[in-house]
């Protein structure tokens, strides 16, 4: 059963940019956002205790929006199955990304925003104590 008192743990927003090395300079040097995890093609910076943005060269463009919000939880398949049970459909069912350390799955919304439940599998993400 999916714990719903608080349903994710992080919000990640992944922007697209064909100003990759300009908007990493801006964010690091600029606004000074720590760099909490560097995937090659995206970057993701903390911007509050379980808020972040990430950046990624434009080539992955997944949607015509060039934004995606990812909400992360352990539990992917949970959100996928309930979701389902509900009628909605998905994009990509869930699966695993070795090239982010990532498992995932997205779906999109009434105003075409791709969303995503993701579950990071690499080391480096920054985990905190949830009550």
């Amino acid at each position: 059963p999916l714990k719903m008192s608080v349903p994710f743990d992080d919000l990640v927003t992944f922007c697209y940019t064909s100003r990759f090395k300009e908007t990493i300079k801006f964010y690091e040097e600029v606004l000074g956002l720590p760099l909490v995890l560097d995937q090659g093609r995206c970057r993701i910076y903390r911007v509050s205790q379980n808020g972040y943005l990430g950046f990624c060269r434009d080539t992955d463009l997944p949607s015509a929006q060039g934004i995606i919000i990812t909400l992360v939880t352990d539990d992917v398949d949970g959100w996928y199955d309930n979701l389902i049970d509900k009628g909605v459909g998905f994009e990509k069912s869930p699966r695993h990304n070795p090239d982010f350390r990532i498992y995932h799955c997205f779906l999109k919304d009434p105003n075409g925003y791709l969303i995503e439940f993701q579950r990071f599998e690499d080391p480096k993400w920054p985990r905190f104590s949830r009550d």
